[in-house]
């Protein structure tokens, strides 16, 4: 059985809508905190279990019988907790249970010196994956271009993208994303280790998104260099908690250091065809 956990998220229940075109609905396990999400997966035929990274006993139970586990990140660092130890404990289940592969969605900017916080935990995690003992593959995904919406969808509608000095990302969309994951889990192909890259094919800065975006609205959209301390004073002063607020920061300081500026071939092969670029994101969005 092939499971995928987070599978009721933006990422995982792509997945799972990607992965039900490659193997039958039979093959495939949901591990999710709330299965009440996931009731339209189990009426099609799909194995839908709580599974909770606190809770070794519902991974268990949730992945029992499981060939393959595809371990999406944990964004809990964002409130306060300790992603490492919720992997830390998935690793150890899968490990537990025999597991023939895990793949875990990991980033571009893993890096013990990353300054990017997550590059850090990304980093820190393949290492515990490389010491299991467990055959792993570590997804590194390019920065998800939902965030660049999310992160500026003030600056968008205001016509003004305000920010410290950045660098040029490469974004990619969770969709591509989820395909490429599908098809790794699937075992159409298989990667040892942390993989290339997996990006678009063009690196954008804030000054090419508001020029990007200008041209698909036709309205002016500008872009405004803010000094960082600014940046954190308007966080927090519209209550953005200081994890997530360490997270924005540390995600400028990366961009500077050119972490995300990694355009790579690998997911356009791995799709058969080209990812979706940011205009065509920016023409879909409602900005």
């Amino acid at each position: 059985m092939l499971i995928v956990t987070g599978g009721t998220g933006q990422l995982g229940r792509r997945i799972v809508d990607h992965l039900r075109t490659l193997v039958s609905a039979d093959r495939i396990g949901i591990s999710t905190r709330d299965p009440a999400q996931a009731a339209d997966l189990a009426r099609a035929g799909i194995r839908v279990r709580r599974g909770d990274y606190d809770d070794p006993a519902s991974l268990r139970h949730a992945w029992e019988g499981a060939e393959r586990v595809l371990l999406v990140s944990s964004n809990t660092a964002a409130r306060g907790g300790d992603p490492l130890a919720q992997h830390r404990m998935a690793i150890d289940v899968a490990r537990e249970l025999g597991v023939e592969r895990l793949l875990y969605t990991s980033q571009i900017s893993a890096s013990p010196n990353s300054q990017f916080p997550p590059g850090r935990d990304h980093a820190a995690t393949e290492a515990m994956l490389a010491k299991s003992g467990l055959p792993w593959t570590a997804l590194r995904h390019g920065f998800y271009a939902a965030s660049a919406l999310g992160m500026n969808a003030r600056g968008f509608a205001q016509g003004t993208l305000s920010g410290p000095e950045d660098g040029k990302v490469a974004w990619t969309t969770h969709d591509d994303l989820a395909e490429v994951d599908a098809r790794l889990l699937a075992g159409e192909e298989t990667i040892d280790g942390p993989t290339p890259p997996l990006t678009g094919a063009e690196a954008l800065d804030l000054a090419d998104l508001a020029r990007l975006a200008s041209d698909v609205t036709g309205r002016d959209i500008a872009r405004e260099v803010i000094p960082e301390e600014e940046m954190a004073r308007r966080a927090r002063q519209n209550g953005v908690p200081g994890g997530a607020i360490a997270i924005m920061t540390g995600y400028f300081r990366a961009a500077r250091a050119g972490e995300f500026d990694r355009p790579d071939p690998t997911l356009a092969r791995l799709l058969g065809r080209d990812p979706v670029p940011m205009r065509d994101v920016l023409a879909g969005a409602p900005i």
